[in-house]
């Protein structure tokens, strides 16, 4: 078929990459610092190490990296690349760090900015990029999930530190025709009046400013979660959405290659495979190795499968990203890789 503009209704995941801090934090080293063990967090997260970003790393070289090799993988002259979305809620810098990961990858002809959904960021960033790349003039989309939650975390609160790490992961998709489509479905949800179960908030301190005015102070508390409350949440509403999500898709759970979930605790995934009865190698998972990096996990996992060629082209994947907000969301992707 002649590719014409009526028809590019679609969109291709061709390129993906990763970039993890080089500086690793095992459970043993935790027990270290609080009251923990290493056999307990396994039981209760399935985590064993993460990875946590040094003083001679940021988030911004992590994610240049991680786009860097998505552009690598998809061939593409940096020149080409339309739009940038960093999905992250730890940025370096606040007005926002996608322009400066624009600059880093020489992507001189693309607008760039950053997507503030937590754990959910990614998912939402994609779905995001899709939509330009399909009702617009924009062609190709390198889109980027990192975190650095280590900054975020009381690391004396033993209920919050082990769950976390630093990361980030990229795609790189461009406009194609529908029947190559490789974002299937989507569904998008948030639930604010849970807002507190999950949060990063500033502190409401105030200073004087003048006579009886004030202003409030700058800064962040640490990672606020009910840990119990958040688990019953994803595993009663993934499911939920992605049975929903297969409905609309008239896609039986049984045709999927895999199912790629946010990962952030082992039972979770296993439950929501087990609600499908999907086979537990079907699952992609490596939170045993990183933790919970955040709007980093999803794509960070999707590379790994894709270099270590689990993940080929034309396997259909379900996915679904949750957390803070509260917000959740899915997505069903077909991998295309580099033409």
């Amino acid at each position: 078929m002649l590719e014409t503009p009526e028809n590019l209704s679609g969109i291709a995941l061709v390129g993906s990459g990763s970039a993890v801090p080089s500086q690793t934090l095992s459970n043993e080293e935790l027990g270290l610092r609080v009251e923990t063990n290493d056999s307990w967090i396994r039981e209760r997260t399935g985590i064993e190490t993460r990875r946590i970003i040094s003083k001679n790393e940021t988030l911004t070289g992590l994610c240049s990296k991680a786009g860097s090799k998505a552009l690598e993988m998809a061939g593409w002259d940096p020149s080409s690349i339309d739009l940038i979305i960093l999905a992250t809620s730890t940025p370096d810098d606040l007005f926002g760090t996608g322009p400066e990961i624009q600059a880093s990858l020489g992507a001189n002809n693309a607008v760039s900015f950053d997507l503030t959904a937590a754990c959910s960021g990614f998912l939402f960033a994609l779905i995001t990029a899709a939509q330009f790349l399909k009702n617009g003039e924009m062609k190709r989309a390198i889109v980027i999930g990192g975190d650095q939650l280590s900054s975020c975390i009381d690391w004396d609160d033993r209920r919050s530190c082990i769950l976390f790490g630093d990361g980030a992961g990229a795609v790189a998709i461009e406009k194609t025709t529908a029947e190559k489509n490789g974002l299937l479905a989507f569904k998008m949800k948030s639930d604010g009046q849970r807002r507190s179960c999950l949060n990063l908030r500033q502190f409401s301190e105030h200073l004087p400013l003048l006579k009886e005015k004030t202003y409030q102070k700058g800064s962040y508390q640490p990672i606020q979660m009910n840990g119990q409350e958040v688990y019953k949440f994803a595993v009663k509403e993934v499911p939920l959405i992605l049975a929903s999500l297969l409905k609309t898709a008239q896609i039986e759970a049984d045709s999927l290659n895999w199912l790629l979930l946010h990962q952030a605790n082992q039972r979770i995934l296993d439950s929501v495979a087990d609600r499908f009865s999907i086979p537990h190698e079907k699952v992609l998972s490596n939170l045993s190795k990183y933790g919970n990096t955040s709007a980093a996990t999803i794509p960070l996992m999707l590379d790994e499968a894709v270099r270590d060629s689990r993940i080929q082209p034309g396997d259909l994947i379900a996915t679904s990203g949750f957390g803070a907000g509260l917000s959740w969301g899915a997505a069903l992707l077909r991998w295309q890789g580099p033409s």
